[in-house]
Parts: C-alpha cells; structure tokens; sequence
C-alpha cells in the first residue's frame, strides 16, 4: 500500500478488524489515519485500541454503534429472527444471553426516556461520549432514523448517566459477538 500512497494513487490508509501489533506494524511502514472495528454499548473489546490511537494518532471508526439492531430500539422477540438472519451468528442472540440482553435495552431505554431522547440516541451519545475521534458509522435506511443519529451529535450526558448507563452494561452484552 505504501507503494500506491507513494504513487500518489492512495491519500490515506486504514485498517479493520486487525490487531494492537498490526496497527503498530503497519504504521511503522507508513502512517494509518483510523481503524474501523464495531463498537458500541454491546461491544467494548476494541477500547484496548484506544491508548495506542491516541498514542499514534489515529481516528477510529466504530461500525454498528446500535450493536446490530439491539440498541435500535425495534429488538423483536427472539422466535422472530430466521434461521438464516446473519444476528444468529452472535452469541448475543443465543437462548438465555438474548433474554439477559433484553433486560439490559429496557434498562438503558429507561434512561433514555427519563432523557427525553430514543435508544438509539442514547446509544449514540454514550459513543461520542467516549473519545473525540470515535466516528461511528450507523447503517439508516430510513431517512427519518438517519436524522434521529444526527441530533444524537448535539446531546450530552451527564456523569450521572453515564455513569448509570456503566452500571446497566459494565463489560457489554451477555454472549459473545459471534460463535462460529
């Protein structure tokens, strides 16, 4: 890559889904400008990333910020979802961790109506809360649920909430990302 960067084909470079070493080795070679994995309430194993980012200086990209649909706000009961539905790949949607989680989304969208705000935006905001150079990158069909993420942008949780919201999902969801 550093070839076609070189060749002034390529202006920035980035990585996904990689590791801490990977993310050191490759900027070595040249300098990377952010890493997408997923992040979100659900899914906290990428925050190890962080100290190494900042060190670096490297924006992050955090795909699926409503932890596939979980934190939306429209979860179904788990009889709902197909065999072929790509969630059912995650330990999140297994009997037993699906129910746990559940409990957690009503938890948290406790707090967000206390709020005035939706799940989604609550979701959002604990996101943005985290890091000044996290980017979350939500995939909205729906125009007016793309305008809903936006305005999450402008709302600001207190410590208080942030610190209830801790409490509620202290290490993310019940089960891991995936089981296969």
């Amino acid at each position: 890559m550093k070839e076609f960067v070189d060749a002034g084909k390529v202006h920035y470079l980035g990585l996904s889904n990689t590791t801490v070493e990977n993310v050191r080795a490759a900027h070595a070679v040249h300098p990377i400008t952010a890493l997408q994995a997923e992040y979100s309430l659900f899914s906290r194993e990428t925050a190890e990333f962080f100290p190494v980012l900042e060190e670096l200086g490297i924006g992050f990209v955090g795909y699926s910020p409503l932890a596939r649909g979980f934190l939306s706000g429209a979860a179904k009961p788990l009889e709902q979802y197909g065999a072929e539905d790509f969630r059912q790949g995650s330990g999140w949607w297994q009997p037993g961790n699906f129910e746990q989680n559940l409990d957690l989304v009503a938890q948290l969208s406790a707090i967000a109506e206390n709020k005035g705000i939706t799940l989604s935006q609550l979701a959002f905001a604990w996101l943005l809360a985290q890091k000044d150079y996290i980017v979350p990158i939500p995939g909205s069909k729906n125009p007016e649920r793309v305008a809903e993420n936006i305005a999450a942008a402008s709302i600001e949780l207190t410590e208080a909430e942030l610190a209830s919201i801790s409490a509620i999902v202290p290490d993310g969801a019940n089960g891991p990302r995936f089981i296969y």
